[in-house]
């Protein structure tokens, strides 16, 4: 069988191209599987996570410009030799499978282009906001959702990250497969340290100044602990973080900027911190549980509520709430017994989204 995953690029440290990277090397180990990877904008960099040499990478060269919205006069034009130059590449591998990692310009097209191909198309972020913001939306953007949804139908399947989300599309081809985890990645006998970490790409969905906040809140409370930000991404939100951490002068909080070692330092740490606006499946719960962490999350939506147990291997605070944010972590701090018995529960909790399981169900559906 011959599969072929379609996204814009993986040099750029993110949970979307960590997923693709752990299921490209997944099933380049299945009998009989050939697996490939088309990207429209490598540029010759090197793979941000490793992917193994049996699988055939195919780069586009078709190079958007990802400063300007896709739907840009410079990138628009572009269209059309993306359009002929995967046309052509399809027709060479002649593959069964089909997936669309991301949301671009690939989408809208990839269904007409691909006859007798499975075509399935997965969704990593909530479209919570954008359901909830529709009714006030542009004519143009109400336009948009319509379209999608017609395109979405002429999929083979759409694949969501968690059932909440099936509420917002109209398709009656919906899959839920969730995220793996490969593997419990704690060690006993690991010296934990006062950390709180956090980590993603610095947009502004991620809302990593709520966190500076709420440590702002108890930071001279605790000045033998400390708050690590690890990720990279938009340089005015970068700004604008550190801006806010000069201007409240709160002592211990760094950002930390990527790092391909984030689960060494996630073992390390002693408590996982979230405080997104959304997350579908955030890889970095799974990853901080695997590492024994107990979290402390917002309970936005969808994704935190159906990996965390609140109360057991971590601490759901209502959306936004951020001296809650702020309480339950001086609680975790104050309490190391806690921290330890959620920890435990953690790596237990974790292993129903082991990576054979969850793999498993991506075969499956391929072989359908």
């Amino acid at each position: 069988m011959k599969i072929v995953y379609s996204t814009d690029q993986v040099y750029l440290h993110g949970g979307i191209e960590k997923v693709l990277a752990q299921k490209l090397n997944y099933l380049v180990n299945v009998p009989n599987f050939e697996v490939h990877l088309i990207t429209t904008e490598q540029k010759g960099n090197p793979f941000c996570y490793p992917i193994s040499d049996k699988v055939f990478h195919h780069d586009l060269d078709v190079n958007y410009n990802r400063t300007k919205s896709y739907f840009s006069p410079v990138n628009f034009k572009k269209i059309p030799k993306h359009i002929k130059k995967l046309k052509n590449k399809l027709k060479e591998i002649k593959p069964d499978v089909l997936i669309v990692c991301n949301y671009a310009f690939d989408f809208f097209f990839i269904p007409f282009i691909s006859a007798g191909i499975k075509t399935i198309k997965e969704f990593h972020a909530s479209r919570y906001y954008y359901i909830k913001e529709l009714a006030n939306a542009t004519i143009l953007n109400k336009l948009m959702f319509r379209i999608n949804n017609k395109i979405e139908k002429k999929y083979s399947h759409i694949v969501l990250l968690n059932d909440d989300e099936k509420k917002y599309y109209s398709s009656n081809n919906l899959e839920v497969i969730p995220n793996a985890i490969c593997g419990i990645k704690f060690k006993s006998g690991v010296e934990r340290k006062n950390i709180v970490i956090a980590a993603g790409r610095m947009a502004k969905v991620k809302q990593f100044d709520h966190l500076i906040k709420a440590w702002g809140l108890i930071a001279n409370e605790f000045l033998d602990w400390k708050v690590q930000i690890y990720g990279e991404g938009d340089d005015i939100i970068l700004n604008e973080l550190n801006n806010l951490i000069n201007d409240l002068a709160i002592p211990n909080i760094q950002l930390m900027g990527a790092t391909d070692k984030l689960e060494e330092k996630m073992v390390e740490s002693s408590i996982y911190a979230l405080t997104s606006a959304t997350e579908c499946f955030p890889m970095v719960l799974l990853e901080s549980l695997s590492c024994g962490l107990p979290v402390v999350s917002y309970n936005c939506p969808h994704g935190p509520r159906n990996i965390i147990t609140n109360g057991e291997d971590g601490i759901l605070v209502n959306h936004n709430e951020i001296e809650t944010v702020s309480a339950e972590i001086a609680n975790l701090i104050e309490n190391s017994e806690k921290r330890k018995i959620m920890a435990e529960n953690a790596i237990n909790n974790v292993k129903r989204f082991n990576e054979t399981h969850v793999m498993e169900k991506w075969i499956n559906l391929f072989k359908e």
